[in-house]
């Protein structure tokens, strides 16, 4: 289920309300069954696939709590990793893998006969609670986290339908427990978790799906298009993959808040970052800590040298561009924020001057940003030759075609016309956006005391939302992933 769709505007409300009015005892059933209904919305029958995930952690969590032998620990761990990790790679992976193969082996000229694809759809949000799953047993082995005895509870951490599908990426040590609180109904929680999805609407709606329209027009057809065009394009996606996935969070972690329910930060005005380590301190911040936590702290960190710290690095970028999808484009966009990283690392290692002046900052900041938006470029591409066509083009100055501020694109039978007024509404809303998160504090859950300047801005917001949202149920972008 879409959270910018009919369905969840009755969904929402009737599965809040009956959570208060329900005794605490039939709390979690009543969830369960809520984010069961939430997740069947797109493929009914995958639910299977979680299921069977969730009845292995949750074995494995107990036999690993239940016995003190370290070996047969260790055992049951690989045995609920494997469980994860072989979904991930048959839905997510086997049909890249085979189609990589096939290639390999027909330029060798050693097959002659294709091997077969699988013809399966990837479940949504499959890598979100897979990572979400992970996180438990590892927890519990490592001896942090105690293991869950009640199924439905520990059902429930995996299926929680506001982070379900796109996160953020919960621990067990922040959710789980929270499943067990009486939570009362407070009104001031309640109104913070509106105006956070009234946000997250306004992200999603009213920029990332309006830029959408000249984004797609242009990067489905990169080689038709102006530099002009290209560098406008790449800016919106810049701009539209932060509304889209930082407004997906809004609005889960507003959901839950209306519940008493808290989760975790999962961005902090990440385009505000003055360098390429400080930008992934504050993106995507639930992966990020993940896979710092279970990958980057096992391999040994920064606890070495610099050549370890640069190889580790690059290992856990290359796995997070792997992680968001069986594509070259997302292995070469890990591959590019890598070699960033590793760039910082070296230059602060010999660096020791610490220039914190007003100006270097925004010239910080501006760097940043434009090394984040040329591997975004490689992100959005529908390949790595079109990626590569695109810089190619920019670098250049590539003006073999007219520069066309209108761009029109006919699909499933329709035309979408991006116009010029569409351009400097967006240039608006982009403002206006950017504006508000550098001057309200995080998350707006406590934006102002003032009650009357509290509902003007939620009436502003819902206003710019009704006339200028684009209501074409369109997903968001990390629901591939």
């Amino acid at each position: 289920m879409l959270f910018n769709s009919l369905e969840f505007l009755v969904f929402f409300p009737i599965v809040t309300a009956l959570y208060f009015l329900l005794p605490h005892r039939w709390r979690w059933l009543h969830l369960l069954t809520a984010s069961c209904i939430f997740y069947m919305a797109f493929v009914p029958v995958y639910i299977l696939i979680l299921f069977f995930t969730i009845i292995i952690d949750y074995i494995a969590g107990i036999w690993i709590e239940g016995t003190a032998d370290k070996r047969r620990q260790k055992r049951f761990l690989i045995l609920s990793l494997i469980a994860n990790i072989g979904v991930l790679a048959v839905f997510k992976y086997y049909n890249f893998f085979i189609d990589n193969m096939n290639e390999l082996l027909m330029g060798l000229n050693i097959a002659t006969k294709p091997m077969p694809f699988l013809s399966i759809l990837l479940p949504i949000g499959l890598s979100f609670h897979t990572f979400q799953a992970m996180s438990y047993t590892i927890e519990v082995y490592r001896g942090n986290q105690k293991a869950e005895r009640h199924f439905g509870i520990y059902a429930l951490y995996v299926m929680f339908y506001p982070q379900l599908v796109a996160g953020p990426i919960e621990r067990p040590q922040n959710l789980l427990n929270q499943f067990r609180e009486k939570h009362q109904f407070d009104s001031q929680q309640f109104l913070d978790g509106l105006r956070l999805m009234l946000w997250g609407f306004f992200k999603k709606l009213v920029i990332a799906d309006r830029l959408s329209i000249y984004v797609d027009t242009v990067f489905n057809q990169p080689q038709n298009y102006h530099y002009g065009n290209l560098i406008i394009a790449t800016l919106f996606f810049t701009i539209q993959i932060y509304c889209d996935f930082s407004g997906y969070s809004d609005i889960a972690i507003g959901a839950a808040r209306t519940m008493g329910f808290k989760l975790m930060t999962n961005f902090n005005r990440p385009y505000f970052a003055r360098s390429i380590q400080e930008f992934w301190k504050r993106w995507h911040i639930s992966l990020s800590t993940w896979f710092k936590d279970y990958v980057f702290i096992p391999l040994g960190g920064s606890r070495r040298n610099l050549r370890k710290t640069c190889i580790n690095i690059s290992i856990v970028f290359l796995l997070s561009g792997l992680w968001h999808g069986a594509n070259w484009t997302f292995i070469a966009w890990g591959a590019l924020h890598a070699f960033f990283m590793v760039c910082y690392l070296t230059y602060k290692h010999y660096d020791k001057k610490q220039n914190a002046s007003t100006g270097f900052s925004f010239i910080s900041i501006g760097f940043t940003f434009l090394l984040v938006a040329l591997a975004w470029i490689f992100f959005r591409a529908n390949n790595v030759a079109d990626a590569f066509l695109m810089v190619k083009h920019i670098v250049t100055g590539y003006s073999g075609v007219p520069f066309q501020m209108v761009l029109k694109n006919v699909a499933n039978n329709y035309s979408i016309v991006f116009t010029n007024a569409g351009l400097i509404v967006s240039g608006l809303m982009i403002a206006l956006m950017f504006l508000l998160e550098k001057k309200l504090p995080s998350n707006l859950f406590v934006m102002n005391k003032k009650p009357v300047t509290d509902v003007a801005f939620c009436s502003v917001i819902l206003s710019l939302i009704i006339l200028f949202g684009v209501f074409q149920n369109q997903s968001f972008i990390y629901f591939q992933f």
